[in-house]
């Protein structure tokens, strides 16, 4: 064998010759044999998510389109595989009706989330949106402190318990604008000297 570039290959000769003819038949015979046979044998690697779906909802809905990530999530549903694709796609659905603003049926998803998996955070951030929506204060506080025990420190909790605080507990502006000065102000508050 010789070293080519870091690739060992057979130098050219009639053993080799031989070898590779019989290879190369060989090959042709597995190919032809049928191509589930051929795929069996063959090792593979698939790049890419696995389910399809799952990842094109997932960019519609942070690309801002809940419609069309909603649909996409829901045929996601169909090909889940196993309870953590299945887990993620509730959550993502959660997250899209409540874009959607259908939050009865977000909450559905989001409790179904949490039923199954108390420790995920991201569906106690989504679940305490959707309690904003509804209105239910006390409850998306309760949720924004789970998600916060689960995942201290979180921006997107912070984010959420802001939004919380400017529903419950706006802030006054301090600064105070004084519009009393007339149109035909021209603005000089100095007196000419003459």
């Amino acid at each position: 064998m010789a070293k080519n570039n870091g690739v060992f290959c057979h130098e050219p000769d009639v053993i080799g010759a031989r070898i590779n003819v019989r290879y190369f038949l060989a090959l042709g015979a597995l190919l032809l044999s049928g191509p589930q046979l051929a795929a069996q044998d063959t090792p593979k690697t698939v790049v890419g998510p696995r389910n399809v779906y799952l990842a094109d909802g997932a960019d519609a809905l942070f690309a801002g389109d809940a419609e069309e990530g909603v649909r996409l999530t829901l045929k996601a549903l169909e090909f889940a595989h196993g309870s953590r694709e299945t887990k993620f796609a509730h959550a993502n659905l959660c997250a899209g009706y409540a874009m959607l603003d259908k939050p009865l049926t977000a909450l559905e998803h989001c409790n179904w989330v949490i039923e199954r998996d108390p420790n995920y955070w991201r569906a106690y951030n989504n679940r305490a949106i959707v309690y904003l929506k509804l209105g239910r204060y006390e409850e998306s506080e309760a949720d924004i402190a789970r998600g916060q025990a689960l995942r201290p420190g979180s921006d997107k909790l912070k984010t959420v318990k802001g939004m919380l605080l400017d529903e419950t507990d706006p802030v006054t502006e301090s600064i105070e604008i004084d519009e009393r000065r007339s149109v035909t102000d021209d603005g000089d508050d100095v007196e000419e000297r003459k």
